[in-house]
């Protein structure tokens, strides 16, 4: 049995997660931690009741919240790690803590739709400047970098059109100038890429998909070495009172521990789905970054080492009335716009893909797919018959 976390690195990824966080203090003899429900504390003497970093109120966790922080950090091989009530909050945490009034950030034009979203009504009523960039730039971010940069955010592979930033040469621009850099690790769930590893400072999660994979709960995670930036972030967390209930924490953690093996399965599930759309009339194009055609192949290559379920299809151009049809079609593939669970999902990309500083151009109708744990012959028969329906 566990006594305590173990240094990353010391052991495979699939035995330090389904070990991690079961020191008995936060298992109370179980293999799982305890739901430990707390808004107030009791604290042992007058002397704790103003102790620094002393645990004092429940917002800032409990023993179920330490458990799930124990196992993250090991994922993705960081040192500290911070909650957050959703993965958009995991998001938007980094922008509140370090941009300000008069800064400007620099944010990749393919992020996921909500944390533009967040930057366009939120960020900038606060009087901060944002700047979206092509990601596939990558050293040519230097060039985008002002006295006043705070921030560069970024997705790999991206919402939806799934590129791959060069993000060893955008952390190095960044680290010259003395800017953090973020990235939305969502895509890999830390299985399969490690950003820390490739110099930036900041890796966040929407744990509501892979990590926790039953699509039952919604949390987030911010992963970092750097103490500097954990203790930022932690403030910002505590001035806007975000709190994560300590029954999703348990959910999450209980998820997370099957996850490298659900990813191989995805993966190759995903593969599998992907190869067979491409050999289809009906499909103009698949984007898929482990395909060996795709534009963002080798830095696929080089920079991971697996690939999620999660990838997008052009379809040939088709009225919104077919695509329609195609969709509805569908039997196994839910119209849902979440990922990362047991179950396969379609949705059409198009009515949600803003862009300003690059202008896609797929010639059809763009969906995207995230296939699950079901037998992908089962969803590729699926798929036959709903392609059918585009007439």
């Amino acid at each position: 049995m566990a006594s305590g976390p173990r240094k990353p690195g010391k052991q495979k990824l699939s035995t330090r997660i389904a070990h991690a966080g079961r020191d008995r203090k936060l298992t109370q003899g179980g293999v799982n931690p305890v739901v430990q429900r707390a808004s107030t504390v009791i604290v042992e003497s007058a002397a704790k009741l103003f102790e620094p970093g002393g645990w004092t109120y429940g917002r800032h966790g409990t023993a179920t919240h330490e458990a799930l922080k124990q196992a993250l950090v090991e994922v993705e091989d960081a040192r500290h790690c911070a909650l957050a009530a959703s993965g958009l909050l995991a998001c938007t945490v980094p922008f509140f803590a370090l941009a300000s009034s008069g800064s400007h950030v620099l944010v990749g034009d393919n992020v996921y739709g909500p944390t533009r979203r967040f930057c366009d009504r939120s960020l900038k009523r606060w009087g901060c400047e944002i700047e979206y960039f092509d990601t596939t730039i990558g050293a040519g971010v230097a060039k985008l970098i002002r006295p006043t940069t705070r921030l560069i955010f970024v997705e790999s592979p991206g919402s939806m059109t799934f590129e791959i930033a060069d993000a060893p040469a955008i952390a190095t621009a960044a680290k010259a100038a003395g800017v953090v850099t973020v990235m939305d690790n969502t895509w890999s769930a830390g299985v399969f890429y490690k950003p820390l590893a490739l110099g930036f400072d900041l890796s966040v999660q929407a744990n509501t998909k892979y990590i926790s994979g039953g699509a039952d709960v919604i949390n987030g995670s911010i992963l970092t070495n750097r103490e500097d930036l954990i203790t930022k972030l932690k403030e910002s967390i505590a001035d806007l009172g975000i709190n994560v209930a300590p029954d999703d924490a348990y959910l999450v953690l209980r998820g997370l521990r099957t996850l490298e093996t659900r990813m191989e399965r995805h993966q190759a599930s995903g593969l599998e789905v992907a190869r067979w759309l491409k050999t289809r009339p009906e499909v103009q194009r698949v984007l898929h970054p482990a395909l060996e055609d795709d534009p963002g192949h080798a830095l696929w290559k080089r920079d991971f080492t697996g690939a999620s379920g999660l990838f997008g299809i052009v379809l040939k151009p088709a009225s919104t009335k077919q695509v329609h049809a195609f969709l509805d079609a569908l039997e196994l593939f839910g119209l849902g716009f979440s990922y990362g669970g047991f179950e396969s999902l379609a949705i059409h990309c198009d009515p949600q893909l803003k862009r300003t500083a690059t202008k896609p151009a797929f010639g059809g109708p763009l969906i995207r797919l995230s296939v699950g744990l079901e037998d992908p012959a089962d969803l590729i028969a699926d798929l036959e018959q709903a392609l059918a329906a585009l007439g």
